[in-house]
């Protein structure tokens, strides 16, 4: 079982007609834009978004993204996306489960992994920015 993390925020969608096919289920890749909706969420709750990355001189590439989908999403469904947030001293790892609202069925499991490097030299860094460690521990106290 994938880890729910230290904290998870939890973000509804509705399927909007331009994300499916002509058989009116949810294109694989669109999943992709779900889960950053979701990681936006998270980001924001704990109050380093990437602007406040950006402007803290760290860009966060996503360096890993797992999904497994076990059954599709179709238009005008509503669904929950939940970000958990699993890692974040040496590196951000969210953990998201994609469900319906109504009937709470699991629809898609991924995981994401980023990576800070600092914007002015190009480097990854090995340790994740104490001021976005700061912001993580700011909201678990």
């Amino acid at each position: 079982m994938r880890s729910r993390g230290v904290l998870h925020v939890d973000t509804e969608i509705l399927v909007p007609f331009f994300d499916v096919d002509s058989m009116q289920v949810v294109w694989h890749g669109h999943y992709v834009k779900y889960l950053e909706v979701a990681r936006c969420a998270l980001l924001e709750h704990i109050g380093h978004n990437y602007t406040q990355m950006r402007d803290s001189g760290y860009s966060w590439p996503v360096i890993d993204l797992q999904l497994r989908y076990v059954r599709g999403a179709v238009f005008g469904q509503k669904i929950n996306v939940r970000a958990n947030l699993v890692e974040w001293e040496n590196r951000l790892k969210v953990n998201y489960l994609i469900t319906d609202v109504a009937s709470g069925e699991r629809l898609t499991r991924a995981s994401s992994v980023q990576v800070a490097v600092e914007m002015q030299s190009g480097e990854m860094q090995l340790a994740s920015p104490k001021v976005f460690v700061a912001a993580v521990a700011k909201v678990l106290a």
